[in-house]
C-alpha cells in the first residue's frame, strides 16, 4: 500500500471526483467553527452523518485548517482505493 500526500487542490478534486466522492463536513462537528472534513463516497455509511458541502468551502476548511491529503491510488491487489485521511501539513514534514 503506498500512499502520497498532497496540499495541490485541482489533484485532491480530480482524485475524489475520479471515485465518485463528493466533499462533505460531519454534521454537528464540534471540533471547530470550520467542521471536520470528509469525503463521501456513493454505497458507504456516511450518508446519515455528513453534509455535503461546495469544493469551494472545503477548500476554504481545508487551508485556514492547515491540513494536507493523504491518499492511495490502488490497493495492493491493482483495485481502485477510496483510502485518504487529513493530517495537520506539519505532519507531513
Amino acid at each position: 500500500m503506498k500512499s502520497a500526500t498532497t496540499t495541490d487542490h485541482d489533484m485532491i478534486k480530480n482524485w475524489v471526483e475520479d471515485r465518485e466522492g463528493k466533499p462533505s463536513i460531519v454534521k454537528a462537528s464540534e471540533k471547530s467553527d470550520n467542521g471536520i472534513l470528509r469525503i463521501d463516497f456513493p454505497g458507504y455509511s456516511g450518508g446519515d452523518s455528513l453534509e455535503a458541502i461546495s469544493w469551494d468551502k472545503f477548500f476554504d476548511i481545508f487551508d485556514k485548517e492547515g491540513l494536507a491529503f493523504l491518499y492511495q491510488d490502488e490497493r495492493e491487489s491493482g483495485e481502485k482505493s477510496n483510502f485518504n485521511k487529513f493530517i495537520l501539513r506539519d505532519q507531513n514534514q
